[in-house]
């Protein structure tokens, strides 16, 4: 595409700043002229040739602008009419002539003078130029057919033709573009660079408009959903009328829903109050939909369906005895509420809190509450839970509100006397968003939880027919406003015997269905049961028993689909390893012989009793005392009590007064990177500490619990029963406890007693005596009471446990 230029041209023009418009060559343009300057510039002009030059000012607001607020380019116009008008100015009507760009401005008479530049370009035909005027003038069709405020034939007419120049500044003239744009393609001279520029705008325009006719599309077409909705539900509104049903019959379907609904009188107002409002509304409307979810949760939460509840004790006693072995206590308690129902017309709910290691079955033991009674059972967990809203709900002016989940649980459970279960309450949490735990205490009062009221549905809720079952780890994390509120039921570890016992009733038939064995293809001997409960696990509950059983019989399922249905193993002790592999404990004593300064005390943690075996040694140094093994601050201090003990107590231990100068002592406790805490293992670090200075080693099997104070008394701990369990498991059934803790024995089961030797102690000096292979002479001596021996079977045999 090339193009020959002539030779640059400038003449003395009158000028005159235009506003709001770009004048391009070769277009009729009609304005008014009212400033006393313009006017005076197109008299001028008048009296002349008729030419004058045209300018657009950058600001439309400035009446009088100067020179260098107009455009450098503009438009030689050739003035074709021009009436004066009564008010006092004159309408014209121009004609674009050519370019031209202001060389200089000068002010005479009143109206402003320019010396304009005029640069001509000749255009040489050629392929290339042709091929560039055909594809601006297509996408100008394209544009016209688009652009609704031009009319194509007038349009398409008006841009046949073989000058690029005159082509170019139609089309830009024609073009729907900001003033800035427009003048950006005026002071474009060269014409072929102008049908480049405009090729550019015209794809630009083009994209933009068929972007707006898609959104006009969209929007035509939601609008004549509307409307066609809006016609049919008025057709079934005039047929439904016809047929003598009524207009109203879905508001009418809603009314007697409500009325039938069982509501309190409050809460029936309130909700056909709603139903007038939703009357009210336009269907298609956002409130409406907002008011009508509020409508259906209102109907969907049960007012008065009931469970019919099963108050048959036999009955219950027997599904609480085949879902679950022991448990006695909790099957006791279980026992007397349905006693009460019998007795009490309309009882309060019960709110109990299970609290044990995991494993224990406290989740399913509140399934089996809930099939023994008869009620329906919804599961609520917590764990995590931090959002004040996820208990309450939230308000409804919130986009996507909902009831909160006890109401949704609610009306999943369908009745207004479920057994509820809220799991893992002890591990709730809190942020800025508020606190659950606190709004827990409204649902778990019975003094409350008749007139619960949730955020979305705003009204009065009744859950005191509810029977709410808490699940819990531990009790410290628990706020005590909230313990409060609930009957704690203790469900402590199993015994060994219990575990043989569950797996044998429970969970070897479970595995086996779900691995797809029959009896015939897989037996397990008790002894069998016994070895994975020794060497295979290690817990308080029965969860890990159930996981290893599983995996024996997975192992055997692959067989039988290797070797045929008629494969038949059974699971002794012999074979067991084959099956699971090297052992993961071992079952043996804590130790494997007596040591210096080597103990073997108990602790109770969130998952049960463990021991924890604690370790003193002497070294020389300046009577500084050394304790590692993460402990806590008051297993730290439980440590400096002890030391005082010892030291107190140097001469009766055979030592001098002077000992601790010249030695330093290290107590570790193993494990060292699981923190470690509480009071309970004080008379288990001074006995450490005493056989580390006397140089008598302890022995290797018998264990310890207890708290010191710095007279040697020894105080009564916690977790009793978790601790005896934990000493069974590691083979040590000799124990050294506090003899206030004695009463305690009634909670552990009586197998668990006959198997065990439990020494009752009041002082330091009666622990040493029993824990050191050889007690220090002058213990001896000065103990002004004997030791009191275990308690015998009655039988007349050896002591053994207390029984």
């Amino acid at each position: 595409m090339t193009t020959s230029k002539e030779k640059f041209e400038s003449r003395k023009l009158p000028m005159m700043p235009i506003r709001d418009v770009v004048i391009f060559p070769f277009m009729m343009t009609p304005f008014v002229v009212g400033r006393e300057s313009s006017v005076r510039a197109l008299e001028e002009a008048l009296a002349a040739d008729k030419k004058i030059f045209l300018a657009t000012q950058h600001d439309a607001s400035i009446d009088e602008p100067k020179a260098n607020e107009i455009y450098q380019v503009g438009t030689i116009v050739n003035i074709v009419q021009s009436l004066k008008l009564p008010d006092g100015n004159i309408k014209v009507l121009v004609e674009g002539i050519e370019r031209g760009k202001i060389l200089q401005v000068t002010d005479t008479d009143g109206f402003m003078q320019a010396t304009v530049r005029v640069a001509r370009y000749t255009t040489e035909a050629n392929p290339a130029l042709e091929a560039a005027m055909q594809r601006v003038t297509s996408l100008f069709e394209q544009y016209v057919k688009l652009c609704q405020s031009l009319q194509y034939e007038t349009m398409i007419s008006a841009v046949r033709m073989e000058d690029p120049a005159k082509l170019t500044d139609v089309i830009a003239a024609n073009l729907q573009l900001s003033i800035e744009e427009k003048q950006e393609l005026l002071e474009i001279f060269d014409p072929a660079e102008r049908l480049t520029r405009i090729a550019d705008v015209l794809d630009i325009e083009i994209e933009k408009l068929n972007v707006d006719r898609t959104i006009q599309s969209r929007v035509k077409r939601q609008m004549e959903k509307a409307q066609k909705e809006y016609y049919l539900n008025e057709k079934i509104k005039a047929i439904q009328k016809e047929l003598g049903r009524g207009e109203k019959s879905e508001f009418d379907e809603l009314k007697k829903k409500v009325e039938s609904a069982g509501m309190p009188k409050d809460v029936k107002d309130k909700a056909l109050q709603e139903l007038k409002k939703l009357e009210a509304m336009p269907p298609m409307s956002a409130e409406s939909t907002v008011s009508r979810n509020y409508l259906d949760w209102l109907l969907a939460v049960p007012w008065k369906k009931r469970s019919k509840e099963i108050r048959n004790i036999s009955r219950a006693e027997k599904v609480l005895n085949e879902d679950h072995y022991g448990l006695e206590k909790i099957k006791e308690r279980i026992l007397e509420f349905l006693a009460v129902r019998q007795l009490v017309k309309n009882p309060k709910g019960s709110i109990l809190c299970f609290v044990g290691p995991p494993g224990v079955g406290k989740t399913s033991l509140g399934m089996s509450i809930a099939k023994a009674t008869g009620r329906k059972f919804v599961r609520m967990s917590l764990g995590g839970v931090r959002d004040e809203a996820e208990i309450r709900g939230h308000r409804r002016t919130y986009i996507g509100a909902l009831p909160g989940q006890i109401i949704q649980m609610m009306k999943k459970a369908g009745t207004k006397n479920p057994v509820f279960m809220l799991d893992e309450v002890d591990k709730m949490s809190m942020d800025f968003r508020g606190d659950p735990s606190a709004a827990l205490l409204e649902v778990l009062d019975p003094e409350q939880n008749f007139m619960f009221v949730d955020h979305y549905l705003d009204v009065e809720y009744d859950l005191s027919q509810v029977f709410f079952i808490a699940t819990a780890n531990v009790m410290h994390t628990i706020p005590p406003a909230l313990q409060d509120r609930m009957e704690v039921l203790r469900l402590h570890g199993y015994t060994e015997q219990e575990k043989v016992e569950i797996a044998k009733q429970f969970l070897v038939k479970k595995q086996m269905t779900a691995a797809g064995l029959s009896e015939k293809n897989i037996t397990f001997t008790d002894e069998a049961i016994t070895a994975l409960i020794r060497s295979y696990t290690r817990e308080a509950g029965v969860r890990n028993l159930e996981r290893e059983i599983g995996n024996v019989c997975r192992k055997v399922a692959r067989k039988v689909v290797k070797e045929g249905e008629n494969y038949s193993v059974s699971i002794t002790t012999q074979n067991v390893n084959d099956f699971l592999g090297v052992i993961k404990f071992r079952d043996t004593l804590a130790h494997e012989k007596s040591e210096i300064g080597l103990v073997t005390g108990l602790a109770w943690t969130e998952v049960g009793g463990s021991i924890l075996s604690t370790e003193a040694t002497v070294v020389d140094g300046k009577g500084k005392l050394t304790l590692t093994g993460k402990l806590g601050d008051v297993m730290q201090e439980s440590a400096q009590a002890a030391m005082s003990y010892v030291r107190s107590r140097a001469n009766r231990l055979g030592l001098s007064r002077d000992f601790y100068r010249n030695l330093d002592l290290h107590v570790h406790v193993p494990e060292g990177s699981i923190p470690k805490d509480g009071p309970s293992a004080g008379i288990t670090i001074a006995t450490a500490i005493s056989s580390a200075l006397s140089k008598i080693p302890v022995r290797r099997d018998i264990a310890m619990t207890g708290e010191i104070t710095l007279r040697g008394k020894v105080l009564p701990i916690g977790g009793l029963k978790e601790k005896l369990l934990a000493a069974h498991r590691a083979g040590l059934f000799e124990v050294i406890l506090p003899k206030d803790n004695e009463k305690d024995l009634a909670e552990v089961p009586e197998n668990l007693r006959n198997a065990m030797k439990l020494h009752f102690v009041d002082t330091m000096d009666q622990v040493l005596q029993l824990a050191l292979e050889s007690a220090p002479p002058q213990i001896e001596e000065l103990t002004g009471q004997p030791i009191a021996p275990p308690l015998t079977s009655g039988t007349g045999d050896a002591p053994t446990a207390h029984q």
